[in-house]
């Protein structure tokens, strides 16, 4: 049976001695030998998110008369908005996928296969740091690439480098080191099933970088070979993401105290069914050639449907688990706050796509949606996580109100991107580039605005709780989590 061991995690703040429940949907038990890989990966990703927080901070400055002077180079607006994109969505979703990979990982026994273990987070951490350097020492073209924008610069390319080999071997160590799932098919396998999955499309995904890598024309104007060279991958990657959130709904819904009402094994086949669209990706590069429209076309296609089909069935049954849930405790409010924000900003963003026609805001919107979905699953594993690293579990109306006011945010930043997109206003122009002519067409993108400034300022506070609750140190036996 799952028994969740709570403990006393702050001052004046106790969780309960044993919270007994039906054997559920429970993440793998922290373990003695992976400890400090799991907590080194979450510091990776904090890192990541405070500096993306000062690379906004860089995108104000850039816009602001007599300080922009100061700035490395005269387009250093985009520049700034290359690095805070890398390092809030690629880098922080990498940084998570290590951090709970590692918590799925077989433990090493010896200090080579602890090095080998280390040696991704190492080549990661490195990369990231290179392209926050490369900003200022050489920082090239900003090319607005989908998925992964970059700095068209040798010293930027180097980090991607850096930071693609520390990817890759993550993922070699996932395939090769993962956990087994056992003949027993109860939530707990399930959840690591579903781990798997998304380690598995990970590297149909670094498969797919590296096919195109190899076949896309070196010929083409940089804008055009960036966008083909990360198309396929890119879309891969979104299973990772998609994979990694449906775990993070189940196993919230299950912290929170709700009863799930899909079985494990109905659970492990909707992960399948999420995985199988991801092999679309090789047969688009054996079908069609990389820079063709139905190349292109054939990856949407399979992100759409096979990426979806999964998705309404685990929505549901989460809300139904945690909506009825009124004595929750106070460790327990942040999880289901994260939960439904979660599911909130992810649906908006899928309902969204349905209505995309032509190239305006109303893309971004859809992907912000989902992206911003993903991110606040993950925000609330992360929340789930602190107790069982020997830190306080995140309590009080702070740790309550981020996830809100982060999805909040973003929610009217994409309505105010639908708005706008309804009007036509075009996609990746800033500034008297877009050519606003109509009030609706000014209302729409200053809502956009305003929604999200709230965002960032949910991201910050993000920071905030979790170190304000690594700060917060408690004794291993007092708070810990296992299974048994």
């Amino acid at each position: 049976m799952n028994v969740e061991l709570a403990m006393r995690s702050s001052p004046g703040v106790r969780e309960p001695h044993a919270v007994h429940a039906a054997p559920g949907y429970v993440l793998p038990a922290l373990n003695a030998g992976n400890r400090a890989l799991v907590q080194a990966w979450l510091g990776l990703a904090l890192a990541a998110l405070l500096g993306s927080g000062v690379f906004a901070i860089l995108l104000v400055l850039a816009r602001t008369p007599g300080v922009n002077a100061l700035l490395p180079s005269a387009d250093f607006f985009r520049v700034a908005l290359v690095v805070h994109v890398d390092l809030s969505v690629l880098v922080w979703f990498v940084a998570i996928a290590g951090m709970l990979w590692s918590l799925n990982l077989r433990p090493f026994g010896t200090r080579l296969g602890r090095a080998l273990a280390a040696a991704p987070l190492v080549l990661c951490g490195l990369g990231s740091l290179a392209m926050g350097v490369a900003a200022f020492v050489d920082p090239g073209e900003a090319i607005m690439a989908n998925y992964i924008p970059l700095l068209d610069s040798a010293a930027f390319r180097f980090a991607l480098w850096l930071f693609a080999a520390g990817a890759l071997l993550l993922v070699l160590l996932g395939l090769l080191r993962g956990m087994p799932v056992g003949r027993a098919v109860d939530g707990s396998a399930a959840l690591r099933f579903g781990l798997h999955a998304s380690v598995v499309a990970a590297a149909v995904a670094l498969l797919a970088f590296g096919w195109s890598l190899a076949t896309v024309p070196l010929a083409l104007p940089a804008k055009a070979y960036y966008e083909i060279l990360f198309w396929g991958g890119g879309h891969a990657l979104q299973f990772t993401w998609t994979l990694l959130m449906l775990v993070a709904w189940l196993a919230l819904a299950q912290a929170c105290g709700g009863r799930v009402g899909l079985s494990p094994r109905v659970v492990l086949l909707l992960f399948v069914i999420a995985l199988v669209g991801v092999f679309v990706t090789p047969l688009a590069y054996l079908m069609h050639e990389v820079a063709s429209v139905e190349h292109r076309a054939l990856h949407t296609w399979a992100m759409r449907l096979g990426g979806g089909l999964a998705i309404a069935p685990v929505v549901l049954a989460a809300l139904i688990a945690v909506a009825p849930l009124r004595d929750l405790r106070p460790w327990q409010r942040p999880l289901r706050a994260a939960l439904l924000a979660s599911m909130l900003l992810f649906v908006a963003g899928g309902v969204i796509g349905i209505d995309i026609h032509g190239s305006n805001v109303k893309i971004p919107a859809h992907y912000h949606g989902c992206i911003v979905g993903v991110t606040l699953a993950l925000m609330g594993v992360v929340y789930w996580l602190l107790p069982r690293l020997g830190f306080a579990a995140p309590t009080g109306r702070l740790a309550v109100t981020q996830p809100w006011l982060y999805g909040i945010g973003q929610l009217l930043h994409i309505v105010g991107l639908v708005w706008s997109g309804g009007y036509g206003v075009q996609r990746k122009v800033a500034g008297s580039e877009q050519v606003l002519r109509s009030s609706g067409e000014i209302a729409g993108m200053g809502l956009m605005g305003l929604g999200g400034l709230l965002a960032i300022l949910g991201g910050l506070l993000f920071a905030v709780v979790v170190i304000g609750a690594m700060r917060r140190r408690v004794a291993p036996g007092e708070t810990q989590a296992e299974n048994e």
